[in-house]
C-alpha cells in the first residue's frame, strides 16, 4: 500500500521549506508508521505537548463516534492523542507540523476544545470556522515592510511578485502551515489558494537562520491563536495564490504568469491595515 511512498517533494519547490528540520529524517523507502512519528517527535528537542501540557502522541483513526470526548480534538486536548489515518497523506503532514509547530497548534486544539464545549452539540461557531481555515490551509506572510503586506490584503499580485520580487526576497517570507496545503503541494495546480496571517516583523527575524525563524513564529502564533479577540471569522485570513510566491512554482519565472486573472483575481480593495486595528 505505500508503493506510492517517496520523499523527492522533501528538496523540491520551497512550500515544503519549513518541514525539511523534521522530515529529513523520514524513511527514503517505506511509509512511516505511528512509532516512527513518535520517535521523531521525541527528537525534537522541544517538548511536544498540548495545552494542558500532556505528552502528544500519534494514535491510530478510531471508528466515529457520537461521544464529545473522545471526538477528534477533545480526544487531543483532554488525552494528548492525535488521530492519524494509515498511509494518508493529509494526517502525515498534520503530525510534521505538529512536530515544527508545537505550540501554535497545541492553541489551535485548546481553542476549538473551548469553542465545542461552549458551543454545544450542532452548533459550529464561525471561529471555528476560522481556525479550520488556518489549520488547513494556512500560510504565514511576514514582512519588515508594512506597504508589502498591504499588497497582499489589496490582492496586487503582479506588484508583489513580480515588479517587487527583489524586495520581496529580501523583506518578505512564506511559512505554510496548514497540513491540507501541504497535500495538495504534492501534486500543485493552478487554482491552489492558501489562507493566510500577515504578520509584521523587525527586519531582524528576516536575518536569522531557518531553525531560528521557526521557533520564534511558533511562539508568536501561539499568541495570535490564543487571543481571544483574533480569529473570530475566516474573513479575517488573506486568500494567497501560493503558486505566485518566487520559488514555489517553475511557471511563476515569466512575468506573463501573474496575468491569469482567474487565478490571480483582483479582490476586496478595503482592508485593514495593522495600524488601524
Amino acid at each position: 500500500m505505500a508503493d506510492f511512498w517517496n520523499t523527492d517533494w522533501l528538496n523540491g519547490s520551497e512550500i515544503f521549506a519549513p518541514l525539511r528540520p523534521v522530515a529529513a529524517a523520514l524513511p527514503a523507502i517505506g511509509w512511516p508508521d505511528l512509532d516512527l512519528l513518535n520517535a521523531l517527535a521525541e527528537d525534537q528537542g522541544r517538548r511536544l505537548v498540548n495545552a494542558q501540557g500532556m505528552r502528544v502522541r500519534f494514535v491510530p483513526q478510531a471508528p466515529k463516534t457520537k461521544s464529545f470526548e473522545t471526538a477528534f480534538e477533545p480526544r487531543t486536548y483532554l488525552a494528548g492523542e492525535v488521530q492519524v489515518r494509515a498511509f494518508d497523506w493529509h494526517d502525515l503532514f498534520n503530525a510534521l507540523v505538529w512536530m515544527t509547530f508545537p505550540t501554535a497548534k497545541a492553541s489551535i486544539n485548546a481553542r476549538h476544545y473551548e469553542s465545542m464545549s461552549a458551543a454545544g452539540k450542532g452548533n459550529r461557531p464561525p471561529q471555528r470556522d476560522a481556525l479550520t481555515l488556518f489549520d488547513e490551509d494556512g500560510v504565514v506572510v511576514v514582512s519588515s515592510d508594512a506597504e508589502m503586506l498591504d499588497l497582499v490584503r489589496g490582492f496586487c499580485w503582479k506588484e508583489l511578485f513580480w515588479h517587487r520580487r527583489d524586495a520581496l526576497k529580501t523583506k518578505m517570507r512564506f511559512f505554510v502551515f496548514g497540513h491540507a496545503l501541504y497535500a495538495k503541494a504534492l501534486q500543485p495546480f493552478v487554482g491552489m489558494t492558501g489562507n493566510a496571517l500577515l504578520l509584521q516583523v523587525p527586519r531582524e527575524f528576516l536575518e536569522l537562520d531557518r531553525s531560528a525563524q521557526l521557533r520564534d513564529l511558533d511562539r508568536v502564533l501561539a499568541m495570535q491563536i490564543w487571543n481571544r479577540e483574533r480569529f473570530l471569522h475566516g474573513r479575517e485570513l488573506s486568500p494567497l495564490p501560493v503558486l505566485g510566491v518566487p520559488g514555489w512554482w517553475s511557471a511563476n519565472e515569466g512575468e506573463g504568469f501573474y496575468d491569469d486573472t482567474a487565478y490571480f483575481r483582483q479582490g476586496r480593495r478595503q482592508f485593514i491595515t495593522e495600524s488601524s486595528k
